[in-house]
């Protein structure tokens, strides 16, 4: 799998991937990589050299970091990011910190993309010089009517920009999907934005959320990850119909995986 010609439909992790010795103590080896990692990445951003291409690469190395440890990975659904012009709005669930690792060497050969983010990841040590260079849209958490206002003045600056906006409605990570609490601001910046919306199925919870730190949980290769990417959906109306596809296509999906 390379990261500069990841355009394939679909991807499966080879069975080779893993080591026995990283299988027996998962989260210490994956972690200790993982930090390797973002100290580079944080060093290049503060010295404002960290592109899309070293993005995208580094959230590759994030992949191969947990295949090495026994995470498996399942990727279907690409195809549809090529069915997709321009930018987009980017649409799922939010189950663990794993999404917003790996969900750019997924996006970034197709176009530009950033996250919607809460205020806690742009302050992060480390992380924050490699979060703020990517031009987050971000939101406080603390009045869902400024979040709201902030998702739809800076997001679609950034679609405006060229860039695809990732979403999770969800208010918190968790691993349950509920549809109640999966609001519609996605389809109501796409609707804005004259953009299509494109929704994610994320099966992430072999990154596991800590008790401490929450993003920083346990890993556990006996699961595997799965994302699903569905069909890009033009917002009509009042969106209501896009809103209910986007749920009926994450629900199918977790639904059909939990039967694994």
């Amino acid at each position: 799998m390379d990261p500069n010609t990841l355009t394939a439909d679909s991807y499966q992790t080879d069975g080779q991937a893993a080591s026995p010795l990283y299988r027996r103590f998962p989260s210490f080896f994956y972690y200790t990589r993982m930090a390797g990692i973002v100290w580079r990445a944080s060093g290049a951003a503060r010295r404002g050299v960290y592109d899309d291409e070293r993005w995208g690469l580094d959230s590759w190395r994030i992949i191969q970091a947990l295949e090495r440890v026994g995470v498996r990975f399942a990727i279907e659904g690409r195809e549809h990011l090529r069915q997709v012009a321009g930018p987009c709005v980017v649409v799922g669930n939010h189950m663990s910190t794993l999404e917003t690792f790996v969900l750019p060497c997924l996006l970034l050969p197709f176009g530009r993309a950033t996250f919607v983010v809460k205020r806690s990841l742009v302050d992060y040590p480390v992380f924050r010089h490699v979060m703020r260079s990517r031009q987050p849209v971000v939101v406080e958490r603390v009045n869902p009517r400024d979040d709201f206002k902030a998702v739809m003045e800076q997001g679609g600056e950034r679609l405006a920009q060229g860039l695809s906006v990732v979403v999770f409605p969800q208010t918190t990570r968790t691993t349950t999907f509920d549809p109640e609490e999966f609001n519609t601001i996605g389809v109501k910046l796409a609707k804005r934005a004259g953009v299509p919306i494109l929704p994610v199925a994320l099966k992430t919870d072999a990154w596991g959320n800590g008790r401490l730190l929450k993003d920083f949980g346990p890993i556990d290769p006996r699961k595997t990850v799965h994302l699903a990417f569905g069909p890009p959906l033009e917002v009509h109306g009042n969106g209501q119909a896009e809103q209910a596809a986007i749920i009926d296509f994450i629900q199918t999906k977790l639904t059909g995986w939990a039967r694994e």
